[in-house]
């Protein structure tokens, strides 16, 4: 099915690793402390995004007067203390294991290097990948195709010759800018 693709590139949040519900459970203790909410519809939306945007979205809808990066690292650091208990690789991670060895594979995620690279470590998958791009590897974010492109330029791979793995409309977006193919998990 895969077969005419060079490379192959996989979002990590929602697509690879069910990290949702430690995402909310983190947004809801960090921002309980503030006294602030979240519109979960809305949460969703930003799917893809880097922690402090989102951070951002949340500071504007509460008209809050915080700063969204400090907000944003407060939420790394309640998830960093809960994800490697309860992420959980999710089904497409068969497709991970059915082409290791056979094409190169990246992972482009909007979170952050730290969180990723643990993730995938402790969850025995970081060999199955020759590169991950995270958030603080690129300036432009979802929906711009940078994530992806410096996913192929490390796989050695011409971005039309890769396929992209995406839950999230920013990344399906981005795949898209970046001249590749996507396959929009959410529909498998």
């Amino acid at each position: 099915m895969y077969e005419r693709y060079e490379g192959l590139i996989f979002d990590m949040d929602g697509t690879i690793l069910d990290t949702e519900p430690t995402h909310r459970k983190a947004w809801n203790e960090v921002l309980g402390g503030y006294g602030l909410s979240f519109d979960m519809a809305a949460m969703v939306s930003l799917n893809g995004s880097p922690t402090w945007r989102i951070a951002q979205a949340i500071i504007e809808l509460n008209q809050a007067d915080l700063d969204p990066h400090q907000l944003a690292r407060e939420k790394t650091d309640a998830v960093k203390a809960m994800l490697l208990d309860t992420v959980q690789p999710l089904p497409l991670i068969e497709v991970v294991k059915a082409w290791h060895g056979r094409r190169p594979m990246a992972v482009g995620t909007g979170s952050e290097r730290a969180i990723a690279e643990a993730l995938l470590a402790h969850l025995d998958l970081r060999r199955y990948f020759s590169a991950v791009v995270a958030a603080d590897d690129v300036k432009n974010h979802k929906p711009a195709p940078d994530t992806f492109l410096l996913c192929a330029e490390r796989m050695g791979v011409a971005p039309e010759k890769c396929v992209v793995f995406e839950d999230a409309d920013f990344g399906l977006q981005a795949a898209r800018l970046a001249g590749m193919d996507a396959v929009d998990v959410r529909l498998l």
